[in-house]
């Protein structure tokens, strides 16, 4: 693990899974929450939460035309050391360099980590970004629920937090002039130590319940069976073929929940969801659409039924391109990448000019615990951010 990681490399360690799982409002997210407000007092900067859950680390008063880097700090389950984590403690410490030099901003600048990034816990990504910028209903992420049935809403109060003020955050917005997000490369794109994103895919999240009749797995016969889990197994082996046949087309069924989940028991439901990804809007409705089609022919097939629901979807981003461009310039001509990966980056360009800058990945292997990125890359990681910085804050 790169030094900068360091501190916290003993949050949220997932002794079964491997790799790291931290999630919004437990143990792991205070702990990680506790790490960002002690380096950012170790940087002379002034930690606030905004109404979201959002962190913030100020140099300066806040203000408007602000400088803002950073990421996330949560994880997907069992996830990587660098996805999020890199991003903030690059954002520190290229701030950290800057102060040490002297430098004197001419505009605010600031560090901060959105919330709940993976939606590894309430199942919506980016949503404290989402919630910051209005993308999602405040409504329907108070009543977001994770595994055991815990509402977002009573999550945040328990953590200390006021859900009855979650929403679009003007206030925050008005200071935002400009966002940067430093992020280990998702992909094995970069043949160099930085690169510069230049699009996010299209991409969403999908749940299809399918139900059918529960029995005994060893008493009901064959041609009596309504048994959901069949329809979801060929929604599971459909995704790979209908992704096949979309260019550069992306669909994954990484969840799957049967009820009750006996062993000897023939489920009464079975929950999919399915993650879709391509660089076009039309191209991920159309892998949708042919998978639900295909989905409501297995169920009918076996006698079950299906419902689909979208939970999240967030269209393709191109990001500013004065301000990439002027990005990949100060970094010798940093190559431009798309990414199929979604960031907090690509909510905010709706809003403010933002750009990306990556940190070569040598295995391509993400949101896995072998993730993995080379300290003298991330090394290059913070002096790249640090130019970045220093250029975009400067009188």
């Amino acid at each position: 693990m790169s030094g900068l990681l360091d501190d916290l490399a003993d949050i949220g360690r997932d002794p079964h899974r491997g790799g790291y799982s931290r999630h919004v409002f437990d143990d792991a997210d205070r702990r990680s929450r506790k790490w960002f407000a002690d380096r950012a007092a170790a940087c002379g900067l002034t930690t606030t939460t905004d109404r979201n859950a959002n962190l913030w680390a100020w140099w300066g008063p806040p203000g408007p035309d602000a400088v803002v880097t950073g990421s996330h700090l949560d994880s997907v389950p069992g996830g990587g050391a660098f996805d999020g984590p890199l991003g903030v403690a690059s954002a520190f410490a290229a701030v950290d360099s800057l102060r040490q030099a002297g430098f004197r901003p001419a505009r605010p600048v600031a560090v901060v980590a959105f919330a709940e990034e993976e939606g590894g816990r309430f199942g919506v990504p980016c949503l404290g970004s989402r919630l910051l910028t209005g993308a999602i209903d405040p409504d329907r992420a108070r009543a977001l629920r994770d595994a055991d049935g815990t509402t977002f809403a009573e999550a945040m109060r328990a953590a200390g937090g006021a859900p009855e003020h979650l929403g679009r955050d003007e206030e925050a917005l008005r200071h935002l002039g400009r966002f940067v997000e430093l992020h280990v490369e998702q992909g094995r794109a970069l043949d160099r130590a930085v690169g510069v994103a230049r699009s996010i895919d299209a991409h969403g999240r999908w749940r299809f319940r399918f139900t059918g009749r529960g029995d005994h797995a060893g008493t009901a016969r064959l041609d009596d069976r309504r048994d959901p889990m069949l329809p979801a197994a060929a929604l599971v082996t459909a995704a790979r073929r209908v992704a096949a046949a979309t260019p550069d087309g992306r669909a994954t069924v990484g969840r799957l929940r049967p009820v009750p989940g006996g062993t000897n028991v023939i489920a009464s439901a079975v929950d999919v969801w399915l993650d879709a990804r391509a660089p076009g809007d039309a191209r991920v409705r159309d892998v949708v659409a042919e998978l639900t089609v295909l989905a409501r022919q297995a169920a009918a097939d076996e006698g079950c039924a299906v419902v689909v629901t979208e939970e999240s979807r967030s269209g393709a981003v191109r990001f500013d391109a004065a301000l990439r461009d002027r990005c990949a310039a100060l970094l010798d001509d940093a190559p431009a990448l798309p990414t199929g990966a979604g960031h907090d980056a690509g909510v905010l360009a709706a809003e403010v000019p933002t750009a990306m800058l990556f940190v070569r990945n040598p295995t391509g292997i993400s949101h896995a615990p072998q993730e993995h990125a080379e300290p003298d890359d991330c090394a290059a990681g913070v002096r790249a951010l640090t130019r970045v910085l220093r250029e975009l804050a400067a009188p």
